[in-house]
């Protein structure tokens, strides 16, 4: 759990403080150009793991912006979180083909395997959980992806398999060519 912060940077976790030291520098480097909301953002969540919400105040701030401009921008992409985020993200497809070949049983298996819901993270911060609508791979249904690797005709009996490749401690170059 990520304590909260006032957002002036005199409470924050130490990794935090860092953090924000380091978004102040890309902040300085970004601040008066157009369009520069989305890139730093990306920086930001790239520094954090995630966008906490000392950051997006900063941000804010720093380029005189309301904040709920910029928290709208964050809540509009799916690819920003507003929580931390794991080490390892599983997007489970739940589009049409996936769903018909067993995606939501793929998906029940992995809530139950990991003991967390769409939208959680381990208390391990290992993983991340979400769902897709379709990754294009329909032919391959169901399919999961974690980080960028991805798993075609996924059983739920194999959940537990392709997850504990994803472990603290096991190399990542032994899950290649493991799809």
């Amino acid at each position: 759990m990520v304590a909260k912060t006032c957002g002036c940077g005199c409470c924050a976790e130490p990794g935090e403080a860092e953090g924000l030291a380091r978004l102040d520098k890309v902040l300085d480097d970004y601040k008066g150009k157009p369009g520069a909301l989305i890139p730093i953002l990306q920086i930001a969540q790239g520094l954090f793991g995630y966008l906490p919400e000392s950051a997006l105040k900063r941000i804010s701030i720093t380029l005189d912006k309301p904040f709920s401009e910029v928290a709208g921008v964050v809540g509009f992409y799916s690819f920003f979180s507003r929580v931390p985020r794991g080490r390892h993200l599983v997007r489970v497809c739940l589009g049409t083909a996936c769903y018909v070949r067993g995606g939501k049983q793929v998906l029940d298996s992995v809530k139950k395997f990991l003991d967390i819901d769409v939208g959680e993270t381990t208390a391990d911060r290992n993983f991340s959980l979400e769902v897709a609508r379709c990754f294009g791979a329909c032919g391959l249904a169901p399919v999961i992806t974690v980080d960028d690797d991805i798993h075609q005709r996924v059983k739920p009996a194999r959940v537990q398999q392709i997850l504990d490749q994803y472990k603290p401690g096991r190399n990542k170059g032994s899950r290649r060519g493991r799809k």
